[in-house]
């Protein structure tokens, strides 16, 4: 099951949401649990990519010096 951050709009705590994909496109509207808030968002995250035989990139795949115009890079 996919999991979800979210950061109160409130307190500014952050915290996980495991949902499944369905409740997500339903319009998925945690309440914060440290401070009850109902405003809450969805942080995105750039996210880690492994590259095969080692190493990690924060560029996405297809990203670099040789893109094109567009990309991240």
């Amino acid at each position: 099951m996919p999991t979800y951050e979210f950061m109160c709009e409130n307190c500014g705590g952050s915290f996980d949401v495991c949902a499944t994909i369905q409740e997500k496109d339903n319009g998925l509207q945690p309440a914060c649990p440290t401070c009850g808030h109902p405003e809450t968002r969805q942080v995105i995250s750039g996210g880690l990519f492994i590259r095969p035989g080692g190493g990690s990139s924060f560029n996405p795949p297809g990203c670099g010096p040789n893109s094109g115009p567009g990309c991240c890079g």
